[in-house]
């Protein structure tokens, strides 16, 4: 390499050479929202992945829920460690497929920082309760273009398409995006049965058998199934995508979570008092704006009162709505 290359240009003549294909470079980049300097030493997509790492809103996903509400317990997965684990999927088959792992991971660290508190049931409830309707994967894609900083995180194009695209009808556009897109899956199905396992709601028993027969009777078998299959059948094309038999038992996993945890199980018990938790505060803060935070408040002028207001709930920890909604809503002893 000509040594008058910057550090970042001879990672991006890295790619150039050792990539697929049909990998997304970052000398290809769609680029940014708002034009900027290149670093010296970063690529682009290594840029996004810090930046959404040194965000608030990453930082808060460690007490936002993923299947169990506010766990007290120390080994129950939360939207924090859910984002850690399919980040290390994401980057294990990227890797593999000689793919973009920096984008692959920028992705993966930033797919749900958009979620409400209390997991998909708060999700749940501000869909309800605002009129244009509410689904994280747009909110995170909110998060990341407005509600970071003064003007967003002002990430790549592809890394913002990966995050938008990442649930949904709309396959992202790129091959990374579409790792992540399928890493997700293999995350929460399995780990939501490991967490439902040390919680009592199932045993390994209950597991369909036909589906531990194809893989795997442990939690990190079947992981490597779904991953080495993946590998298998993308390795060398431009596709992401499971073997039949493989994403037949992954989806019937899939049905057997709804079935059995998801929907009317004990995890789910406190489901209704954390969506009453969510649609109050709505109710409150359209009535009291005053009490929103000062840089959501900046906003109502432009954004609208409603909006605004889904953007302070939705940027709430599950113990944040719990101790506001008691600070609105409990009345307070009187001792004397």
């Amino acid at each position: 390499m000509a040594q008058n290359l910057s550090i970042r240009e001879e990672i991006e003549q890295r790619e150039i050479e050792c990539l697929a294909p049909y990998a997304a470079l970052c000398v290809k980049s769609k680029g940014r929202l708002y034009p900027e300097e290149p670093c010296s030493v970063r690529t682009a997509y290594m840029r996004d992945r810090d930046r959404i790492i040194y965000s608030k809103a990453f930082r808060r996903l460690k007490h936002k829920t993923q299947v169990f509400i506010a766990p007290e317990g120390d080994h129950y997965r939360t939207r924090s460690t859910h984002t850690i684990e399919v980040a290390q999927i994401s980057r294990t088959l990227a890797r593999a497929l000689l793919l973009n792992e920096d984008l692959t991971e920028a992705i993966a660290l930033g797919h749900d920082l958009g979620h409400t508190p209390f997991g998909h049931s708060g999700e749940a409830a501000i869909n309800e309760v605002f009129p244009p309707g509410f689904r994280h994967n747009e909110q995170s894609l909110r998060v990341v273009d407005k509600l970071e900083g003064e003007r967003g995180l002002n990430l790549s194009w592809e890394v913002r398409d990966g995050i938008l695209c990442h649930t949904g009808p709309k396959l992202p556009s790129t091959l990374e995006g579409q790792i992540v897109r399928i890493a997700d899956r293999i995350s929460y199905i399995n780990h939501d049965i490991d967490d439902a396992i040390r919680a009592g709601i199932i045993s390994e028993d209950d597991l369909p058998k036909e589906c531990v027969e194809i893989l795997g009777n442990r939690h990190k078998v079947r992981i490597n199934t779904m991953v080495t299959d993946i590998i298998k059948m993308s390795r060398g094309k431009p596709i992401v995508a499971m073997s039949d038999e493989v994403r037949w038992a992954t989806d019937k996993l899939r049905e057997f979570l709804f079935e059995r945890v998801y929907i009317g199980s004990a995890a789910k018990t406190e489901e209704a008092k954390a969506q009453q938790v969510v649609k109050a505060l709505y109710d409150y803060y359209l009535k009291n704006p005053d009490l929103l935070s000062d840089d959501i408040k900046a906003r109502i002028s432009c954004e609208g009162l409603e909006r605004c207001v889904v953007d302070y709930i939705a940027g709430m920890t599950d113990r944040f709505a719990m101790k506001t909604f008691e600070r609105h809503f409990v009345p307070n002893v009187w001792m004397k």
